[in-house]
Order: structure tokens, then C-alpha cells, then sequence
């Protein structure tokens, strides 16, 4: 299956002239608004910021279409440019508003902000920002510079990676399929393939590593330098809506509990029979027959199913995806690695980008994509300006999803075939929860070093991965520069922590489903409808809990800690 994107543009002759049109909208809202919102009534400036909304979206509409060609062909960089090019030049005409607003007399905006309806938090966010924002000129300064700086090197990682071949039994593999190869029942091949991918990428380590550094260069010239934060992580903070002491309770929390971790490889290693687990063998499949694969028609239906004894919502939201062709679903050349679900437009609907390789875990990755979708096509009542949630919410009801299809799937299963189950749910928990604490504690050192070397961000990496590990698992000399194929440390640094924050939030929203909290499924949908429009904290008060509690995320571990005795019992009885 491939994505339909007739619902965006026929063509990219037609999205590039919508842009256009766009673009002439931005210079017509400026020329009949810039230096008069001090004049407008709260109805008036209701009706400005609709029009705002608009044209916001156009760009977003266009530049969703082109992106979404891009993932599938990475050779098509060229249109994308092009169209992030006048994108910019319609967005220049646009900085004005969001610094008028948060110029005026605090009275002038608390009246627009009284009035505003679902764009208030939109507003109080905008205040929040007001100390890091500067005069419209370096805004566009710095908007013009993007162009050739963390976004131009951001591209350039993705052609670069997306070209590269890795030699596995003599033929040449994407990314994405060596990577799947590590999940093999056979340790043989799980050797060739580490051995495969750390072949592919050694000899770009240098290009990694210099667009990695250019990337902290870039994010610390802007933010610290230019708009005054006070440390790296604090714009991606004010972004997710979330408090650093909240973040450092997170990262405390699991890096205190990374014995768990330990436990666990350690009776994985004694129940495949191994005197030592190396790096290869973390996602060796726990099998006590033949490894069975799973077409996507298959997947699908497992997907759809588990949805429906949850939600006739969430059913129908999924199956739509499938009827309307919101999924590109296998590799490709060319094609981006990886998966993700884009929210386009409210106009439109979010599309879904798979790497499907017929494996187990990707009947996770279709879940999991498939509830970002469900969270975007909700989301879309509140808006454009609303719908994208923070990082630390985004992932709620992708790790819920997940939850749901792990439910499906073990109540049809013998012990046998439960205890491969609860191991490979460990480990996408271990994978979301504790690895990407891991990936947030490298980054923190990193980007707290001017530039390194590629020997310099291995030996962090080690040390850092090493940590998690103790000494349930050895890690090769291969292994230490698997830093470098990370794409979320090139598009969006201290990002992965979010990850984290969702994964011990969607456990504790589980515990509540599974206890009968009442009215769950209502509230839930309710809470997903919401999108970005109210503060996380807020949101979750429905609930009654809080995140700035550190006893909260001690919860979300007691869960783990509960699936892990459970894995225990159910080993000691096969």
C-alpha cells in the first residue's frame, strides 16, 4: 500500500502554486493588520487570528505535501527546498504578529486572551516565550539563516543516510532492512548484520560527526547566544509545556532503576543458553518454535481488532487509515527509514510512513504510528494553531496503542508463547523508557562540549549505553558508533526524553483503564481531543494526577517492575 495524497494536491505543480497564493495572503494580513492590534476589539482580534490560523495552515498544507514526496524519494530535496524557500518568504510576513501581541499592554492582552476561546493557551504560550523572542528584524534574520544552517544540514544528513547500502549476504540492504536483521532467531545473522551496518556507516563517521556538531554549534548560537535561555535543554522544555525539574525527577527516576535492565538480560542470556549477551543479542527473539512472519493484511487485522474491544473510536479512525490509503507501508529505494505519523492539516488527515518488514515488532510500529494518527485526527477539532501536542503528551496515545495490541495479542497465547510475548513487550518498553533516557544523558554531555571528534562521541556513547547495561551485555568495539544513525539527535535535540515522560505516563493511564477508572475510554478520547490546546498538567488533572509529582513517575516504574516479576513467573513455568 501507498499513501493517497490527492486529499492535499494533485500535483506538485498545484501545491507549489497554493503556496504562492499563500504567500500573497501573508503580504495582504500584514499590510491590514501590522501596527493596529492595539486598536481591535477582542471580536475583531478573534477574527485576526482565524485569518492568521488560515494562512498558517495553506503553508502547512503545501509543505506537508512535499515532505510527505520527499520521505518516499529523498532525490526530490530539490522541490523541498523550493517550496521551504517561499514557505519563508511567506512566514516573514507573518513574524509580526506573535511579537505585536506580546508587545502590547499586559491589560491589552489579558482582555484578547479573556476572549479567545481555544486559542487561549495559545496566547499564555506566546507570553511564556515573550523573554526569548527578539525584534522582528533578527527574527527574520534568524529565519533566513535556517535556511542554511540546522535545517540545510538536517537535509543533508537524511539524503546522505538514506543513500547508503549495507553489504549483508552478498547483497546491499537498506538501513532500515540490516536493522531488521538484528531481530533474527539466528545469531549468526545478528552478528552479520551488526557487523553489516557498523561497515556502512564507518566510513561517514566524519561527515556525522561534523553535521552533528554543526547542529550544537547552530542550536547554541541561537538559543543561548541570541534569545538568552539559559542552558540547551530549556527551549525544548518550554516547547513540551514541561518543568526541567520535572524532566531531571524523569531522568533521576530511571537511571536509578536501570537494574531492572539488568535483571532482565541477565535471565535472557540464561534462557537462550549463552555464557555472555553481546550488543547483537539484545533483540534476540525469545522463540521456542519457528519464527513465524506476519504480512501486513495480517497486521492489520490483529491492529484493528485490538482497537475495537477499547474504542469503536479508535476502530473507526484506524480503519479509515486503511480504506483511504493514509499508509505507505514497505521499503523502498530511496525512501526514508524509519516510520512516522504526520498530522498535515485539519483539512486533511494525518498520513502514516511504515518501514513494514513482516516481522513482529512492526505490527508494534503499525499500532503504535496508527495511534499518533488517531491523537492527530482528533486533535484536528481544535485547530491548526492547537492540534500539535507537546513532545511529552505526543506519544500518549502511540505507547497506549501499543499496550492495546500487547492485551490482543497474549490473551490467544499458551505460556510458551507468552513468555515471547512479555519479553518482547519488555523490551519495547526498555527500548522507549530506559534507551531513550540514555540517548538524553549522551546528549547532555555532548552538547555540553564544544566540537568533538567521531573517537569522542563514541567514547560517550559507550559509557553512557554501558551504564544502562552493567554487565548483563557486552558492547563490541562495533557498537560504539551506532551514535551516528540517530535521527533525532540531527532534527530535534533533547527530544527523546519525551519519549520517556509518555512511556511512564501511558503506564500509569493503563493502570487507571485496567482498575476501571470510570468513565476511562470518554475521558481519554477527551484528553486526546484536546491536542495542544491546554497544558499538559492541566490536561491530565482530569485524571487526578500530577506530573510535577516525583512520587508519579515512581508509578510508571512500579508498572514495569510488575510486568518484569510477571516475565519471571511465567519463565520458571516453560
Amino acid at each position: 500500500m501507498t499513501w493517497d495524497l490527492t486529499p492535499l494536491f494533485s500535483s506538485l505543480t498545484e501545491a507549489e502554486e497554493f503556496l504562492k497564493q499563500a504567500k500573497y495572503k501573508a503580504i495582504d494580513f500584514e499590510k491590514n493588520y501590522k501596527n493596529r492590534l492595539y486598536t481591535l476589539s477582542p471580536d475583531e482580534f478573534i477574527n485576526v487570528i482565524k485569518e492568521y490560523e488560515e494562512i498558517y495552515e495553506n503553508i502547512g498544507r503545501s509543505l506537508t505535501y512535499v515532505f510527505l514526496n520527499f520521505a518516499t524519494d529523498t532525490s526530490k530535496g530539490n522541490f523541498l527546498a523550493k517550496f521551504q524557500e517561499i514557505a519563508n518568504e511567506a512566514e516573514e510576513h507573518l513574524i509580526w504578529f506573535e511579537l505585536e501581541f506580546i508587545y502590547l499592554p499586559i491589560d491589552k492582552q489579558q482582555k484578547f486572551i479573556d476572549n479567545a476561546g481555544v486559542y487561549k493557551y495559545y496566547l499564555i504560550h506566546l507570553q511564556e516565550e515573550a523573554p526569548y523572542k527578539l525584534s522582528e528584524k533578527e527574527e527574520k534574520i534568524l529565519m533566513k539563516k535556517d535556511l542554511t544552517s540546522s535545517s540545510a544540514f538536517s537535509r543533508l544528513f537524511d539524503e546522505h543516510i538514506s543513500k547508503l547500502k549495507f553489504f549483508y549476504k552478498d547483497k546491499y540492504l537498506s538501513e532500515e532492512e540490516v536493522l531488521s536483521k538484528l531481530y533474527s532467531p539466528d545469531r549468526n545473522e545478528r552478528k552479520k548484520a551488526q557487523v553489516s551496518l557498523t561497515l556502512g556507516l564507518k566510513p561517514h563517521q566524519d561527515l556525522f560527526a561534523y553535521i552533528y556538531n554543526q547542529i550544537k554549534k547552530d542550536w547554541k548560537i541561537d538559543y543561548l547566544d541570541i534569545r538568552g535561555y539559559d542552558n540547551v535543554e530549556e527551549p525544548r522544555h518550554l516547547s513540551n509545556r514541561v518543568t526541567k525539574k520535572s524532566v531531571d525527577a524523569l531522568v533521576n527516576t530511571v537511571n536509578e532503576n536501570t537494574h531492572l535492565i539488568e535483571e532482565y538480560y541477565n535471565i535472557k542470556k540464561e534462557i537462550l543458553g549463552y555464557d555472555k549477551l553481546f550488543d547483537y543479542d539484545r533483540y534476540a527473539p525469545i522463540k521456542f518454535g519457528e519464527s513465524k512472519e506476519i504480512p501486513f493484511e495480517e497486521a492489520k487485522e490483529i491492529v484493528l481488532n485490538s482497537f475495537k474491544n477499547f474504542s469503536q473510536t479508535f476502530y473507526e479512525i484506524a480503519k479509515k487509515a486503511f480504506d483511504e490509503k493514509w499508509i505507505d507501508v514497505y521499503p523502498k529505494e530511496g525512501k526514508r527509514g524509519g516510520a512516522f505519523s504526520h498530522s498535515a492539516t485539519p483539512k486533511a488527515h494525518p498520513y502514516v510512513l511504515l518501514n513494514y518488514t513482516n516481522q513482529r515488532r512492526d505490527i508494534f510500529t503499525l499500532a503504535h504510528e496508527l495511534g499518533h494518527a488517531i491523537h492527530q485526527y482528533l486533535a484536528r477539532e481544535v485547530g491548526y494553531l492547537n492540534q500539535d501536542t507537546p513532545l511529552t503528551t505526543a506519544e500518549t496515545a502511540s505507547i497506549f496503542a501499543e499496550m492495546l495490541l500487547f492485551e490482543e495479542i497474549k490473551n490467544s497465547l499458551n505460556e510458551k508463547e507468552l513468555l515471547e510475548i512479555y519479553a518482547a513487550k519488555l523490551e519495547d518498553i526498555f527500548a522507549t523508557l530506559f534507551r531513550q533516557i540514555v540517548f538524553t544523558n549522551f546528549e547532555r554531555r555532548v552538547h555540553n562540549e564544544n566540537e568533538l571528534k567521531p573517537t569522542e562521541y563514541n567514547k560517550i556513547w559507550m559509557e553512557e549505553n554501558q551504564k544502562m547495561f552493567g554487565d548483563s551485555v557486552i558492547l563490541t568495539q562495533n557498537y560504539e558508533i551506532w551514535w551516528s544513525y540517530i535521527p533525532h539527535f540531527i532534527h530535534s535535540p533533547f527530544y527523546c526524553y519525551s519519549y520517556s515522560y509518555a512511556q511512564l505516563l501511558v503506564l500509569t493511564l493503563y493502570k487507571l483503564y485496567k482498575n476501571g477508572f470510570e468513565n476511562f475510554t470518554d475521558k481519554y478520547i477527551n484528553f486526546l481531543r484536546q491536542g495542544g490546546s491546554i497544558p499538559p498538567k492541566k490536561q491530565l488533572e482530569i485524571f487526578g494526577l500530577d506530573i510535577e509529582d516525583e512520587n508519579f513517575w515512581k508509578t510508571g516504574i512500579e508498572m514495569v517492575e510488575d510486568m518484569l516479576n510477571e516475565f519471571k513467573i511465567l519463565k520458571d513455568k516453560v
